[in-house]
């Protein structure tokens, strides 16, 4: 999301409290004034579970028959009684379908109202680290734990349907090739156009129950790999006792189209963020995120060098030492936007050293 300039003071006052720097208005000029429309429309956005299919597949019933005394008539007979046990199938998977819905919605409900009440609570500000969040998000990982299960269901019933499909078309395969049979008379030809078309009538209907089932599980699947990247993010929300709206994974293009021709071939002169390590539990994270957030609206198709920069030590040993924690403190920034749901594809960790970084070392997230 784009930061209005309240937000983006606020964010300097933390990103300087913090051991960090922020140059945003240097790498974006002339492009602040976006923020609140822009955090509205995510999370209009991402503000629900993809709809289920709402179809009603009852089986369309079977005529009945009389005995001709012929061996078609009874063959005739045979296949009826086969297409009435294949829609009474039919019928309880339809009955499973609509169970699983119901029962998939009520979960999708109860996910959402936790999610909604820790980030109203986040929202407004609160302790790092708070417990009562921590209890809700467990219980947002129990109700997306039960939406899994819900899927699985899906994936059961889908292949039952499966089978279903396969013995319809069989079956139709049967009563067509039972008209060609020889000693029938005009009553089993009647009775067996019939049954065709009956047949045929319940081959459709199971192609649009696989169908429309296969679409819902599906759906379902992506939406429940996507909450838990956002569930992801909204623990290290709660770790930093504030809101982070979004995951960086969710960003036009970030991960399924080639990003676009890069505006320089080499990372921006000016770091995005500068994090100094100089205290113990530096609180980085939000002002991170904010950073990195902020450059996504402004340019979606970034990636991002994050390099571990060291101060030029008095001797080889030192120098090492401090490479070594320039390093660590590197792949804990790397671990954060992972955390962050960004794409690893997207960053990119590289050493350096300069004369003028502190002497407990620093890390720069450089805009490519």
């Amino acid at each position: 999301m784009a930061l209005n300039k309240t937000h983006a003071a606020a964010f300097c006052a933390a990103l300087l409290a913090g051991g960090c720097t922020f140059a945003e208005d240097a790498l974006f000029p002339g492009t602040a004034n976006s923020g609140q429309s822009a955090i509205n429309a995510e999370q209009m956005s991402n503000d629900g579970p993809p709809a289920l299919g709402s179809s009603s597949f009852d089986p369309v019933g079977v005529t009945p028959g009389s005995s001709s005394g012929t061996y078609v008539g009874a063959k005739a007979a045979t296949l009826r009684n086969d297409l009435q046990g294949l829609q009474a199938t039919l019928g309880r998977q339809n009955q499973t379908l609509q169970q699983i819905r119901a029962e998939t919605v009520q979960d999708s409900q109860r996910y959402h109202g936790t999610v909604a009440a820790i980030n109203a609570r986040l929202q407004v500000g609160t302790t790092p680290g708070n417990p009562i969040l921590n209890q809700q998000w467990n219980a947002a990982q129990n109700e997306l734990d039960r939406i899994t299960d819900d899927v699985l269901k899906m994936n059961r019933l889908t292949n039952e349907v499966t089978a279903s499909s396969t013995m319809a078309g069989y079956l139709l395969e049967s009563v067509r090739a039972a008209r060609s049979l020889s000693g029938a008379i005009d009553e089993d030809h009647r009775q067996l156009r019939i049954l065709e078309d009956e047949t045929n009538r319940t081959v459709v209907m199971v192609e649009r129950l696989l169908g429309e089932l296969t679409d819902d599980a599906v759906r379902q699947q992506q939406y429940v790999a996507s909450e838990k990247q956002n569930l992801n993010t909204l623990a290290l929300g709660i770790k930093n006792g504030a809101l982070f709206v979004g995951s960086l994974s969710n960003q036009p293009n970030s991960s399924f189209t080639a990003p676009a021709p890069r505006i320089a071939a080499a990372p921006s002169e000016q770091p995005l963020v500068t994090i100094r390590f100089d205290k113990p539990n530096v609180n980085y994270e939000p002002a991170l995120y904010a950073a990195v957030k902020s450059a996504l609206d402004r340019r979606p198709n970034a990636t991002f060098d994050v390099v571990a920069v060291a101060p030029v030590g008095a001797n080889p040993g030192q120098q090492t030492v401090a490479a070594g924690n320039a390093r660590r403190n590197a792949e804990s920034v790397l671990r954060s936007l992972t955390n962050m749901n960004m794409p690893a594809s997207r960053v990119r960790v590289s050493s350096s050293t300069s004369p003028s970084a502190s002497a407990s070392g620093e890390v720069q997230v450089f805009v490519r």
